[in-house]
């Protein structure tokens, strides 16, 4: 027998507890593993603890000691394969502010959009 394709594995870093918890069921009805967390400083350390996560959803406006452009250059900077979602409703940054292998979607957005630009991006 061949063997089972793992799950994929999705960070979502989301100040808003509501919208983070509607992200995070959305990704799990749909066969992700989904981590969360509430700012950069949480991200970077289950980042560490788990790398099968291979997609960080980011807002760009959160509290903490990073913004989320910052967060996406970490990612980049360290786990070269991660595909980075950039999310915001007040700030729109340029294509030349978001690292490689990311892209920026404005609040307030479908989810669905954001899961074909990561099956558009991963294959």
């Amino acid at each position: 027998m061949g063997q089972a394709i793992p799950p994929r594995a999705i960070l979502i870093v989301e100040d808003e507890v509501f919208i983070r918890h509607d992200l995070m069921d959305f990704f799990s009805d749909r066969g992700f593993v989904a981590f969360e967390a509430e700012d950069g400083d949480e991200a970077i350390k289950i980042l560490a603890d788990h790398p099968e996560i291979r997609i960080v959803l980011t807002d760009i406006q959160m509290k903490g000691s990073m913004d989320g452009l910052r967060l996406a250059r970490y990612v980049r900077d360290r786990y070269p394969p991660v595909l980075i979602a950039v999310v915001s409703g007040n700030v729109r940054p340029s294509q030349a502010d978001l690292p490689e292998r990311s892209f920026f979607v404005a609040k307030p957005f479908d989810p669905r959009y954001v899961l074909s630009e990561i099956d558009r991006l991963s294959s």
